[in-house]
Parts: C-alpha cells; sequence; structure tokens
C-alpha cells in the first residue's frame, strides 16, 4: 500500500515511521527544509500522559477575565478577523464545565498513556536516543486554592489508574531537591512519576533519519498546493509546481495548517493556531537545576531539565497566525526561570523562540479517519504533540490498513463532532461543507 503523509513535524514523522513498519510505501511530504522545524522545534520537551488534560476547565471564564490585567498573564486574546475564531473560542468555553472537563480528560489520557509506552518500546527497538530522561513531572502549587485542584485532578487520575503523588512542601523538595531555596513559595505539587522528557526536535531528527534509512521517502521543500477529490475518495495529491502524486491513502498531519488544507473538500477541522514560547538557557550550575520537568501552575509554564540545558515553556495567545517574537512573554518566561531556579544559568544568554499549537476546543487531537475513505486526519494535538504522537501514529497506521486499534479510538476522530463521517452525496467531487454539530 502505498501512503502520503503531509508534514514532517513530530506527529508527521512518528506516523511515517510505523506505517512503515507496518509494510507501507511511505512518502512524506514537508514545505520546510528539514524535519521539526515548526511546532516541534523548542516545545516544553514533555512527554506527560500524566498530565494531559484540556485547556477548557472549570474556572477558566473567570480566569480569563482576570488575566486580561495581569503582566505575566499565562493567556493572552487578540482579535485576528475572522469568524473562525470566534467560534472556537465560543466551542472552548463551552468545555469549561465539569463535565466537559472530565469527559475530555478521560479521552486524552488513555491516549496519552499509550503514547509513552509505545515510545519506551520504540526507543529500546531501535536504541534512540534524544537527551531522555524518565524521572517524571511535578505540577508546583502557590496557592492553596491551587492544592486543591490538584486534589481534584488527582481524583480523576485515580479513576483512571494513572500513577500520581499529592505532595506537601517536604514532599517537593524531596522530589526536587533545587526547590529547596524557594519553598515557602509552594503550597504542594501534583507528582505524576511515569512523565517523561526530553528534545522533541532531537527525537523528531533521529527518528527521520532511522524511518529514512528503513525506505521512507522524506520530500522537503514540497509546497502541497491541494488534496484533489473524486467521489469519496482522494484521487491525488497536486504539489505547487504542478506535480502529481498519487497514493492508496494520504494521512494529514500538518498540524495548525490542517484546517485550511481540509476545508476545499468539506471537511471543517476545529484547529486553531493557539502560539506559545520557550526559551532555552545553557546550565552552569546542574544542582541548581530540576532534574525533570516542573510546572508552575500559576503562570502555565513547565520548566525541563535536558543534559546541558534548561528548557522554559509556555503561554498561550489566541492571535491567529502572528509567529511575532512578543519580549513581554520572554520576560515573563524568563520571571518565573529566575523566580524558581536562580542558579540555574545565565539568562542572559538564553535563545527565545515562538511557535503555533494546533488546538481543538475540547483538547483532544482529531486522529482517524474522515467521510472521505482514503484520507486519515492526525492533528489538532495542542501542546500534547510528543505526549501523543507515538500513540496516535499507531492508531492512524491501524486505521490506514484497516485493523482494530489497541485502544478505544472511537471518539478521537472527527465523529465526535457530529456529521463528519457522513457519505459524499453521489454525483459530487466534494461533500458540501461538514460542519459541527451543536
Amino acid at each position: 500500500m502505498k501512503v502520503i503523509v503531509i508534514g514532517a513535524g513530530v506527529v508527521g514523522v512518528t506516523t511515517a515511521y510505523y506505517l512503515k513498519a507496518a509494510g507501507c510505501e511511505v512518502t512524506v511530504l514537508e514545505k520546510l527544509p528539514a524535519p521539526a522545524e515548526e511546532t516541534s522545534f523548542a516545545n516544553a520537551g514533555q512527554v506527560s500522559p500524566g498530565y494531559a488534560a484540556p485547556w477548557a476547565a472549570p474556572g477558566i471564564p473567570w480566569k480569563a477575565m482576570k488575566w486580561l490585567v495581569s503582566r505575566h498573564a499565562p493567556l493572552r486574546i487578540r482579535p485576528d478577523g475572522s469568524w473562525f475564531q470566534l467560534v472556537w473560542m465560543a466551542r472552548m468555553l463551552a468545555n469549561c464545565t465539569e463535565t466537559a472537563y472530565a469527559r475530555n480528560k478521560n479521552r486524552m489520557v488513555p491516549l496519552a498513556e499509550y503514547s509513552r509506552d509505545c515510545l519506551r518500546d520504540l526507543r529500546a527497538e531501535i536504541d534512540l536516543h534524544y537527551e531522555e530522561r524518565a524521572l517524571g513531572t511535578l505540577q508546583v502549587f502557590r496557592t492553596d486554592k491551587q492544592l486543591l485542584g490538584g486534589q481534584r485532578d488527582a481524583a480523576l487520575l485515580a479513576q483512571m489508574g494513572v500513577a500520581h503523588d499529592v505532595l506537601d512542601t517536604a514532599g517537593v523538595v524531596d522530589a526536587e531537591p533545587a526547590l529547596a531555596q524557594v519553598a515557602h513559595k509552594l503550597t504542594g505539587a501534583l507528582r505524576l512519576p511515569n512523565d517523561e522528557t526530553g528534545d522533541c526536535k532531537l527525537f523528531t531528527e533521529r527518528l527521520a533519519a532511522r524511518a529514512a534509512s528503513n525506505g521512507v521517502n522524506f520530500r522537503y521543500g514540497v509546497d502541497v498546493q491541494r488534496l484533489v477529490a473524486h467521489g469519496a475518495r482522494i484521487d491525488c495529491v497536486e504539489l505547487a509546481n504542478g506535480e502529481v502524486l498519487k497514493a492508496d491513502s494520504v494521512v494529514l498531519a500538518t498540524g495548525c495548517a490542517a484546517r485550511a488544507m481540509a476545508l476545499p473538500l468539506g471537511l471543517d477541522l476545529p484547529i486553531y493556531p493557539v502560539k506559545g514560547y520557550s526559551i532555552t538557557v545553557p546550565l552552569t550550575n546542574p544542582d541548581g537545576a530540576p532534574r525533570s520537568t516542573v510546572l508552575d501552575e500559576s503562570y502555565k509554564i513547565a520548566l525541563t531539565r535536558f543534559d546541558n540545558r534548561l528548557r522554559v515553556g509556555g503561554m498561550a495567545e489566541i492571535a491567529g497566525f502572528d509567529k511575532r517574537l512578543a519580549a513581554a512573554r520572554i520576560a515573563t518566561l524568563k520571571m518565573v526561570s529566575n523566580d524558581l531556579f536562580p542558579t540555574a544559568g545565565p539568562l542572559e544568554q538564553a535563545s527565545a523562540w515562538t511557535g503555533l499549537r494546533p488546538m481543538t476546543p475540547d483538547g483532544t487531537p482529531v486522529v482517524g479517519a474522515t467521510g472521505y475513505e482514503n484520507l486519515f486526519i492526525n492533528a489538532g494535538h495542542g501542546t500534547l504533540g510528543w505526549t501523543m504522537a507515538c500513540g496516535s501514529a499507531r492508531v492512524i497506521a491501524d486505521c490506514v490498513l484497516a485493523r482494530q486499534p489497541e485502544i478505544d479510538a472511537s471518539e478521537l476522530g472527527l465523529v465526535r463532532y457530529g456529521r463528519s463521517e457522513a457519505r459524499i452525496p453521489e454525483g459530487k467531487s466534494q461533500p458540501a461543507r461538514i460542519k459541527w454539530a451543536d
């Protein structure tokens, strides 16, 4: 079977790897000159299934209002002039209930847990290294209210069988000794011992190299013009240079670009670009740095230890495809780094980055089939692209090959938005626009 995968971020590369391992002839099309050049380039470095949770959560609307006047707020909203932005935000707000939060978290965590297990198997199978660590995630709280929220999350994790510990201040210091000097600022933490860390870009580059050596054809600097449909199938992929490529199946793994590529086919993917930032700090005092990942609940910022670097990432800007690097957001990352780990490394030597995360309003990615029998979507992972990459890729490979996935993937696809699995009307080369269900 010939399969075209569009996109060479961590999601696209893992998809290509597992499809090839399943016996497919795989071609990857990527507009940039190398893998992992966009969202996967400098993310927070977490593989955090225990922290897999939607941004849409109870209390977020009230917090968002307060954040509007906060200098270091984790969320910023700027109108991008599109109706889609307003609709997407309304959909997100509709998911900010206890019931929706529990439902969405119950969709996300099993996929994330499965993905981490797939990553571990993959790492052992091909001896892949990417500055990885398996020391867990520590979500630290600065207020009693945050600690209470962490305890509620712990109850959900317990229901799903996810390992976790709720720690007091002394437990926080035991888990991350470098926090001893700032322990007076913390009320406790939620520890997720099975989470992992590493350099996502390095992982993606090395996996792409292994996939290429196994026979995957990576074509970089290729601009996909459109997908051409005939009836209920994708007939071909047209490139901007006029080249036409045919395959038995096509997988769309283009992150934030997936919606624009799918819209002409009548598929209205609920994926919006949410901007994030990171800095990478050289470590000069390893003892003053975290051992793994520390997540600051107040600012929604993660601080992750690599071998000789500290990656500090977070923030969310709902502002369309704006990729400008805002000095104020970088200042917030540096403030949090200095507040928790003041001696780790020289912040004046930090390199700064910004990228767009492809997010759905309910937090769950779109992974699965479409109304076209040979088109599959693997996009919309938000801040959990690497966390869910291997598992999503395995699910997609099973879908492409008409196999039963190893986990329940019934609510991961477009079907959860309503009429997305409807048959394409006879006599039409493309379906009518598929709208989100109310």
